[in-house]
C-alpha cells in the first residue's frame, strides 16, 4: 500500500516519464527498427497536418470574431440594452514587485481610460514586503496620479517568509484577496456583484475591456460559474524586441485565439476576470504554486464539481515581451518564461489527485478530457518540434542498405516533404495575420521593417526547439525528479519612446 506522498510523486513522475520514453524509444527504434519509425513518422506528420488544419480553422474563426468585437461600442450596448449592470463593481488586482513606474503607470492609465463608471472601480496594488520601499513609492505615485479615476485605491503588502507558500504572484494574490474580502464585508457588498480582474502589471487593456466584460457578465446565464478570458497581445514593446521574442509573442497570441474559439477546452491564462464569489468558493489563488493563472480555473472547476467554464472575450489586452537591452539576456528571459509556463505540467498530478478524491461527483469523461488536454498539450510542446526536425530524419540517416531498397524508404522523404509543405500553411497564415496586429510603427523604425516582421517567421522552427521544446523538457524533468521550480520574475523593458 503506497502512501499519499508516494502516490502524488508517482503522478508527478508520469508526464516526464512519457516524454523521456518517447525520446528514448524514438532513438532506439531508429537504430533497430527504422521501418517502424518511418511508419510512425509518416502517421505522426499526417496527424500534425490535421492539427494544422484545425489550427487554421479556429484561428480564422477567432480572427473574424476579434475583428467584429473590436468595432462594437460595448458601453453603448451595456447602457441601452441591459438594466442589470448598475450594481456590478470591478476590483482590479495589480501585483507589484520591482517594476518601473512607467510600466505600472501605463497599466493603470489604461484601466482609468476604460472605466466607464469611475465609482464602480476599486484598484488593488498588491506589493511585496521584500521590496517594501519600492512598492510604497509605486503606491504613492498611483494615489497622486489616479486618485480621481476610481472609487478607491487600496494598497496591500504581502509579508515575506510566510510558511506554507512559495514567493511569487500566487501567494501575493492569495494574501491580498483575503484582505479584500474583509474590505468587501465591511462595505456589505454581495460577492456575486463584484467582478475581479487580475492583470499582470504590464497589462494595457483595451478601452472597451470593462464595458465588454460587464456586458458578458450580465448576459451570462450563470455569471459566477465562469471566468472571462481576453486575447493576450505582446505589443507594448514589440517594435523594440528581438525577432525571436516577437515570433514567440505572436505564437502565444495565436494559440490563445484558437483556444478562445474552442471554448470547451479553454483555460484561463495570464490576465483574466472572474466573479469574486467564485474566487472565494475556490479558496482564492493557490499560494504554493507557480501557474496560478490557469490553476484558479481548475480550483473553480473542482469547487463546483465540473460546472464551471471560461467565456471567451474577443478583445485584446497588451503586455510586454521579456525584452532586455542585451539580446542574450532577452533569450535567457524568454527561456525562463517558457519554462515557467511549461511548469503548468504541475496541473496534471493535481488533477489526477483531485479527480480521484471527487469520485462520481464529476463524470469520468470530464475528468479524462481535462487530464488529456493538459497531458497532450505538454507532450506536444516538448516533442513535436523534435519529432518533425530530428527524430523524423534519424531513421532515414541510420537505415541499413536492405531497408534503403524498400519502396517505403524511397518514398518517405517525398511524403514527409509534401506533408510539411501542407503544414507550412499554418505558418504562412500566422505571418500574414501578425502584421495587422502590430502596434503603430514608431518613427524611429524604417518602413521596410514591416518586411522583416513578415520574414521573421522563418525562425519559428528554431524557436520551437530551443525556446519551446527544450524549456518544456526542462520543466517536466524538474517535476519528474521532484526539483520544484520557484516563481521567477520576467524582466521586461520598453524602448525610450514608451517611457512616459
Amino acid at each position: 500500500m503506497i502512501t499519499d506522498y508516494q502516490r502524488y510523486r508517482l503522478y508527478e513522475i508520469l508526464p516526464g516519464l512519457t516524454i523521456w520514453l518517447s525520446l528514448i524509444l524514438g532513438i532506439i527504434l531508429s537504430f533497430v527498427r527504422p521501418l517502424w519509425m518511418i511508419y510512425f513518422i509518416i502517421l505522426f506528420d499526417i496527424y500534425w497536418v490535421l492539427k494544422v488544419v484545425n489550427y487554421i480553422f479556429y484561428l480564422t474563426l477567432s480572427w473574424n470574431r476579434f475583428r467584429v468585437a473590436r468595432k462594437i461600442d460595448w458601453k453603448n450596448k451595456l447602457v441601452h440594452e441591459l438594466d442589470n449592470w448598475q450594481d456590478k463593481r470591478h476590483m482590479v488586482f495589480l501585483t507589484v514587485y520591482n517594476e518601473e513606474w512607467a510600466v505600472v503607470k501605463s497599466a493603470i492609465a489604461s484601466v482609468c481610460e476604460s472605466a466607464y463608471e469611475s465609482d464602480k472601480f476599486i484598484i488593488v496594488i498588491a506589493g511585496e514586503e521584500r521590496k517594501k520601499e519600492h512598492c510604497e513609492m509605486i503606491f504613492a505615485n498611483v494615489q497622486k496620479t489616479f486618485s480621481k479615476c476610481f472609487q478607491d485605491i487600496v494598497f496591500t503588502l504581502h509579508p515575506k517568509d510566510l510558511s506554507d507558500e512559495i514567493s511569487g504572484k500566487g501567494s501575493n494574490l492569495n494574501y491580498s484577496e483575503h484582505q479584500m474580502k474583509k474590505y468587501i464585508d465591511e462595505k456589505g457588498w454581495k460577492y456575486k456583484n463584484i467582478i475581479v480582474t487580475v492583470f499582470d502589471i504590464d497589462t494595457v487593456c483595451h478601452s472597451q475591456y470593462f464595458a465588454y466584460l460587464t456586458y458578458l457578465y450580465c448576459t451570462h446565464l450563470n455569471p459566477t460559474r465562469s471566468s472571462y478570458q481576453p486575447i493576450a497581445l505582446y505589443n507594448n514593446n514589440m517594435w523594440e524586441s528581438q525577432a525571436v521574442l516577437r515570433v514567440m509573442g505572436f505564437g502565444t497570441t495565436f494559440w490563445m485565439m484558437t483556444s478562445l474559439a474552442r471554448q470547451e477546452a479553454l483555460v484561463t491564462f495570464s490576465s483574466h476576470s472572474m466573479s469574486f464569489k467564485a474566487l472565494v468558493d475556490a479558496g482564492y489563488h493557490d499560494k504554493r504554486i507557480v501557474s496560478e493563472d490557469s490553476r484558479i480555473f481548475y480550483q473553480c472547476y473542482l469547487a463546483y464539481n465540473g460546472e464551471y467554464e471560461v467565456t471567451p472575450m474577443y478583445i485584446p489586452v497588451s503586455m510586454d515581451t521579456v525584452r532586455d537591452d542585451k539580446w542574450w539576456k532577452s533569450i535567457v528571459n524568454l527561456y525562463r518564461q517558457q519554462r515557467r509556463w511549461a511548469w503548468g505540467v504541475e496541473h496534471i498530478p493535481y488533477l489526477l489527485w483531485e479527480f480521484r478524491k471527487k469520485g462520481k461527483l464529476i463524470p469520468w469523461w470530464k475528468k479524462f478530457k481535462w487530464v488529456f488536454i493538459e497531458w497532450e498539450g505538454k507532450w506536444s510542446w516538448a516533442m513535436v518540434a523534435l519529432i518533425i526536425t530530428i527524430l523524423g530524419r534519424l531513421p532515414l540517416w541510420l537505415a541499413s542498405e536492405s531497408v534503403r531498397q524498400s519502396a517505403l524508404f524511397f518514398n518517405a522523404p517525398h511524403i514527409l516533404e509534401d506533408l510539411m509543405l501542407l503544414a507550412m500553411s499554418g505558418l504562412l497564415l500566422s505571418a500574414i495575420l501578425s502584421i495587422p496586429l502590430l502596434p503603430p510603427r514608431p518613427e524611429s523604425h524604417p518602413k521596410h521593417k514591416y518586411v522583416i516582421m513578415f520574414l521573421q517567421w522563418v525562425l519559428l522552427p528554431i524557436n520551437m526547439i530551443f525556446v519551446g521544446a527544450v524549456p518544456a523538457i526542462d520543466a517536466v524533468t524538474h517535476l519528474m525528479f521532484g526539483k520544484y521550480l520557484g516563481f521567477n520574475i520576467s524582466q521586461k523593458k520598453r524602448g525610450t519612446f514608451n517611457q512616459n
